[in-house]
């Protein structure tokens, strides 16, 4: 298995190593629920170099992000990112992705488990349209942290002006220790926070120093958090999971993302022509979609798991794609997919747990929502 820079910054910590999508990655250091409610409460630091980062410069590399990702990137200002998606012609998810766009080339992170399918599909797109490019997995020779918590950007303000003030999904370039790093305000659990791009040779000691900081009564303010309580931190906020919500046979209005799709692509001056799949999400948008995401509180303190059916009237109506128990409301929360007429607020549904049907209704999504 590969292993991150931090990987020794995990088994001095106690943390519990599993295999995810080839990588040696914590999926936790003591407990998935304290974890959980120390993000929520104050700061987690949470390692995510498995994440592919591939990096697309040359001539026609604007050309050739925007004939992949779903959203428009043309007007993208330098300095900035977008959550957006790529897409098979039939309109089904390849992946998820981030685009950065710095001033001389653009930055993919995209999936571990997708890494090596994304750089085929865009070596592919490269030689069939005749692009010139040059295309760098940057992969395994940097790392990526992420920072979140209501605590984590005035901590930061410590050893950073500049960080503190920039947008949501903008970012910038610092030098520490020495080296280059990015450091992006988006995040996954959300809550704030930041990810941190940076060299895999950076010394073990910026690791350190972020888990060092001392807080209240010496206390830290960030914990290291393993990939359980990421998790269940973004199930709360609603974020889709690839192999969960989005897939090669799931499209990305029916899971809610329209806001990352324009569908008007080629249309615009700037843009450099439709995207991969535009055509068939087109006719999705114009006929209406057949199922619906939908977030679900159920009946009972078992949780759903991905796969499960969902009934109605004895009609199955829909399927569990991620479902635990919420550390911060209490209760089992789920995602599903369901038929358009069954994903109305309110509706009341039954999910089978074990020998018994429990009730499953559907809620507004995300379940949680931070304090402003």
């Amino acid at each position: 298995m590969l292993r991150t820079p931090f990987y020794k910054n995990h088994v001095e910590n106690g943390a519990k190593l599993v295999d995810f999508a080839g990588w040696e990655m914590p999926i936790m250091y003591k407990s998935i629920i304290e974890e959980h409610r120390q993000v929520r409460s104050a700061g987690g630091l949470f390692d995510v170099s498995h994440m592919g980062r591939v990096k697309i410069a040359g001539k026609d590399a604007r050309k050739l992000v925007d004939r992949v990702t779903t959203r428009r990137v043309g007007d993208m200002k330098e300095n900035t990112c977008r959550y957006g998606l790529i897409c098979n012609e039939h309109g089904g998810v390849l992946d998820d992705i981030l685009v950065y766009r710095y001033d001389d080339y653009w930055l993919l992170v995209v999936n571990a488990s997708n890494r090596a399918k994304i750089l085929t599909h865009i070596k592919t797109v490269v030689a069939s349209e005749s692009l010139s490019v040059k295309i760098d997995d940057l992969t395994e020779s940097t790392g990526m942290l992420a920072l979140q918590g209501p605590k984590v950007i005035e901590q930061i303000a410590r050893f950073s002006s500049e960080v503190p003030s920039l947008k949501r999904y903008s970012f910038c370039v610092k030098s520490l220790l020495i080296v280059k790093v990015t450091i992006s305000r988006t995040g996954y659990t959300g809550e704030d926070g930041v990810e941190v791009i940076m060299p895999a040779k950076m010394p073990a000691m910026a690791i350190n120093m972020v888990l060092n900081s001392g807080g209240e009564e010496g206390k830290a303010i960030m914990q290291p958090i393993g990939l359980g309580a990421r998790d269940t931190l973004r199930m709360e906020a609603s974020m889709p999971l690839y192999g969960h919500e989005l897939d090669e046979q799931t499209d990305p209005l029916s899971a809610g993302l329209s806001f990352a799709v324009s569908l008007d692509k080629g249309d615009v001056a700037g843009d450099s022509g439709p995207f991969i799949g535009q055509a068939a999400l087109q006719k999705i948008a114009a006929e209406g979609s057949a199922k619906k995401l939908v977030g679900l509180q159920l009946g009972s303190k078992r949780t759903a798991r991905q796969g499960m059916p969902l009934k109605r009237n004895d009609a199955t109506v829909g399927i569990i794609t991620s479902g635990c128990m919420s550390p911060t409301l209490g209760y089992p929360i789920a995602m599903a997919y369901v038929e358009t007429a069954s994903a109305e607020i309110g509706t009341v549904m039954q999910v089978a747990l074990g020998s018994s049907m429990v009730d499953a209704t559907v809620v507004p999504m995300p379940f949680y929502k931070r304090a402003k």
